[in-house]
């Protein structure tokens, strides 16, 4: 694709998310999306953020942690918001999302030329309100995982077909979904996630050494939220399975969550302490570490869209090693790269990873092939689509 980047220079770009990581970096939800600004950002004049954020009346903290900031040439704004779903009747008592952001453009005299909304729901939906209003083309980005994406799909549900059927160009970060998409909207296409380009090759010796790691053993690293989606307990039974054989293998799962606890038990009673640690959150700087560190990444999920630390891994030159959903095959297209395995089969992954143990993985192949998903790229994939989105630049 080539095309002019200098029609966007005196343009602002309206992002609609329903998380973004704070300031201070102690909230991180939806980091992809600020990976992605970072990149947007260099082709406009202005990116405002917008992330509208739920009072929280229970547990849920992220009012509490995120506040309005500016960083180079974008703005982000936390409106505050009542959003009281009735889930088993699949209504909504109260939400006043749509309003809150209306009111903040207003009172912050926020101008836009395009609207790019992450997640149909409530972004995308918000979105194309604005863009009759404000007469500005909207494009969103559908990141859902797969199971996800398909219970939106088949529960014919109004402001999601509106949303769909109304928007300038629907993103898909997957290739086997767009089909399904273009029965709503045949300006469907698909760009992949990506990977800041701090991630690349480092030694894994320094590595080890930085994060307190044994040198001489196989580290098989993973990372996300400890919750039933991921398959961690799979990755855990397949290290039973691996530990019979041999005892020069570690792994280290990161990431918080509600399954914490429930998986720790797993661990115990197989007696794996020593082999498998949770390690809990790992901050942002810190992740390339643990990736220079580790001979494979392994990701046992049950479902994805196109998981952001499959190209963080294949970015760092390390092997990627996972399940057979969502997007991952259309990435994962050779062995040279990593290795499929079938979900929910600990058996199989046990295999899998035992067959990448012995492998002679090429790093430097593996990191040249990640290049065309770096988030420069993917930025630039996605600056086309505004031009061709009836955006008039």
């Amino acid at each position: 694709m080539t095309m002019n980047f200098d029609q966007f220079i005196n343009k602002n770009l309206l992002v609609l998310t329903p998380a973004y990581p704070n300031g201070t970096g102690t909230y991180i939800g939806n980091s992809f999306v600020k990976n992605q600004v970072n990149e947007l950002k260099r082709y406009f004049k202005e990116v405002i953020v917008i992330s509208p954020v739920p009072f929280s009346f229970e547990q849920y903290p992220k009012d509490k942690l995120c506040d309005n900031y500016s960083y180079d040439n974008v703005r982000v704004y936390y409106p505050r918001s009542f959003y009281v779903p009735i889930r088993y009747f699949r209504k909504i008592l109260i939400d006043n999302r749509l309003q809150v952001i209306e009111s903040l453009i207003k009172k912050e005299n926020i101008s836009f030329d395009i609207i790019h909304a992450h997640f149909t729901w409530p972004s995308g939906y918000i979105g194309v309100k604005l863009k009759y209003k404000y007469n500005v083309p909207v494009i969103i980005t559908l990141h859902a995982n797969s199971a996800r994406f398909y219970q939106e799909v088949n529960m014919n549900y109004p402001p999601l077909i509106y949303a769909w059927k109304n928007a300038d160009a629907l993103i898909r970060v997957n290739q086997k979904d767009v089909p399904v998409l273009k029965k709503f909207n045949e300006n469907t296409l698909s760009i992949p996630n990506g990977f800041p380009s701090k991630f690349k090759p480092l030694d894994q010796k320094e590595c080890r050494e930085s994060l307190g790691l044994p040198q001489n053993v196989n580290i098989l690293f993973t990372l996300g939220w400890l919750i039933e989606r991921k398959g961690f307990n799979y990755l855990i039974e397949a290290m039973d399975i691996i530990l019979k054989e041999r005892k020069d293998v570690f792994c280290f799962i990161g990431g918080s969550g509600k399954l914490k606890d429930k998986l720790q038990s797993q661990i115990n009673d197989l007696k794996l302490e020593r082999y498998v640690k949770l390690i809990g959150f790992i901050p942002d700087e810190v992740l390339p570490l643990w990736m220079g560190a580790c001979d494979i990444f392994v990701l046992p999920s049950l479902s994805e869209g196109n998981p952001t630390v499959m190209f963080e891994a294949l970015g760092s030159g390390r092997p990627f090693v996972g399940t057979d959903v969502g997007g991952v095959s259309e990435i994962l297209i050779s062995e040279d790269y990593g290795l499929l395995f079938e979900p929910r089969n600990s058996t199989d992954l046990a295999n899998k990873i035992q067959v990448a143990l012995e492998t002679e993985w090429n790093h430097q192949k593996i990191y040249e092939y990640a290049q065309q998903f770096t988030w420069d790229n993917v930025a630039k994939n996605i600056c086309y689509v505004y031009a061709k989105s009836g955006t008039g630049m």
